[in-house]
């Protein structure tokens, strides 16, 4: 009996003890910071295609209307500015490249940005490997001095310009203009390729050089075949400037004729057409100038996007 009433009595203590004790608290439900940037990252996804659509929609739809425009005859293009040729007439291209000289015009573009662009890219390269990969007294103020000229708006200088090439008989020329042209991209071809050589291994040049290479040599035939992807991307960005450039030769080129550029041909073509305007003849000279451009790029699409994004992977 006694051994029942302690039994009895424990029981009785345990269930009073399971009575007092406070019920476990049940966390609460709450997201977890990965399911939160999942959200975040898909909102921010479809908000950034959505940016690229419409800008790649902003750009691409006036290329096609300029094509289609060069394409029809010049009551087509006021009567229904947006319906596809009914008929396509190529005599447009023919007229513009013969009767408007176009033919020159592309041919004296072809010879200014070809020389200025070699230019370019052989002193931007040589003077951005010296900056980038020495170190001596003066090297971080020519660098900044290079970027401040990035800043330096063209227009300013226009009046000097003008009396300096006017002093040196260098108006109206070929290799006038291409000095220019040297000079006015030289800034941002520096600024670019400089960061792009810092990011090349050391390891390779040395190796060149403790084999006997001199720096020249290594500069040439082991260090720029590795930028290609970066000298390829500068060489597309100032052959759209160069290509497109119309108020350097609009300043320094007046006097003759046979020297206008591509841009100045344009312009001349819209103006002297009076009150007739040949505007399908006008639709398909702007079309001949963007084709080089449309060119390159395609081209050159993946070395481009290569050379853009090879800093940030390194």
């Amino acid at each position: 009996m006694g051994g029942a009433e302690k039994s009895a009595e424990s029981g009785v203590a345990d269930d009073a003890v399971t009575r007092a004790a406070p019920a476990a608290p049940v966390p609460p439900v709450v997201d977890s910071p990965e399911g939160r940037m999942g959200t975040e990252g898909r909102v921010l996804n479809v908000f950034s295609h959505g940016v690229l659509i419409l800008w790649a929609l902003m750009v691409t739809l006036p290329l096609l209307w300029a094509v289609m425009s060069a394409l029809k005859d010049d009551k087509s293009i006021f009567t229904s500015p947006w319906a596809l040729p009914t008929s396509l007439h190529f005599d447009n291209w023919s007229r513009a490249w013969s009767q408007a000289h176009m033919s020159e015009y592309f041919f004296n573009s072809v010879v200014v940005v070809a020389g200025s662009l070699l230019g370019t890219m052989l002193l931007g390269s040589m003077a951005a490997y010296v900056l980038a990969r020495f170190e001596f007294p003066g090297n971080r103020f020519i660098y900044y001095l290079f970027v401040g000229g990035m800043s330096f708006p063209v227009i300013l200088a226009l009046v000097p310009l003008f009396f300096v090439m006017k002093n040196m008989q260098l108006l109206d020329t070929y290799h006038g203009l291409i000095l220019v042209y040297i000079a006015y991209s030289l800034p941002f071809t520096i600024f670019f390729l400089s960061g792009f050589f810092r990011t090349l291994p050391s390891s390779v040049a040395e190796a060149a050089l403790i084999d006997g290479a001199s720096h020249t040599r290594t500069f040439f035939q082991v260090m720029l075949p590795m930028a290609k992807p970066g000298l390829i991307s500068v060489g597309i960005f100032n052959f759209l400037g160069q290509w497109n450039q119309y108020l350097l030769p609009a300043v320094l080129n007046v006097g003759d004729e046979d020297k206008k550029l591509l841009p100045q041909g344009l312009v001349a073509l819209a103006v002297s057409q009076g009150y007739k305007g040949d505007w399908s003849g006008l639709f398909a000279g702007l079309v001949i100038a963007m084709l080089p451009v449309l060119a390159a790029y395609i081209v050159f699409q993946r070395q481009v996007q290569a050379g853009l994004t090879a800093g940030a992977l390194k």
